[in-house]
């Protein structure tokens, strides 16, 4: 076992774990990065790993077949999401949640339905004879 590591520099953040495999030629493809993983043979911050899709970030080691890889972040590096941290506990009690989800729904005041009109397209184009496509 070496004590040294190979350094890997992350240009996006977070980067999976299959992904990270593929792009260290460390497996043939994504079918053979997943099957390494959910076989054991891959381990993460020291422990084994079997999340296909682990997020990795900069600070994370990945270990595989006696090396071991830090990842570290680029001068570039660019975010794509944050880290999910805990919440902060609030000072406010939590209401017990309703063992029946029926009775936690207020009653409906019982007003007339109102229905608004709906804009009318036109069912056919008058030139081509086409239906209009809409896109949003």
């Amino acid at each position: 076992m070496h004590d040294d590591f190979i350094e890997v520099q992350l240009e996006e953040e977070p980067i999976e774990l299959c992904k990270l495999l593929k792009v260290l030629d460390l497996a043939e493809g994504g079918g053979h990065a997943k099957l390494l993983i959910a076989d054991g043979y891959i381990g993460v911050n020291g422990e084994v790993c079997t999340q296909k899709r682990k997020k990795l970030y900069a600070g994370d080691s990945v270990y595989i077949d006696g090396e071991t890889f830090l990842l570290s972040a680029a001068d570039n590096m660019v975010q794509r999401e944050q880290r999910k941290t805990s919440k902060p506990s609030s000072d406010k009690a939590k209401a017990p949640k309703p063992a029946n989800k029926r009775a936690a729904k207020p009653a409906k005041a019982a007003a007339p339905a109102v229905k608004k009109p709906k804009k009318k397209t036109p069912t056919r184009d008058e030139n081509t004879g086409r239906k209009p496509i809409s896109f949003g």
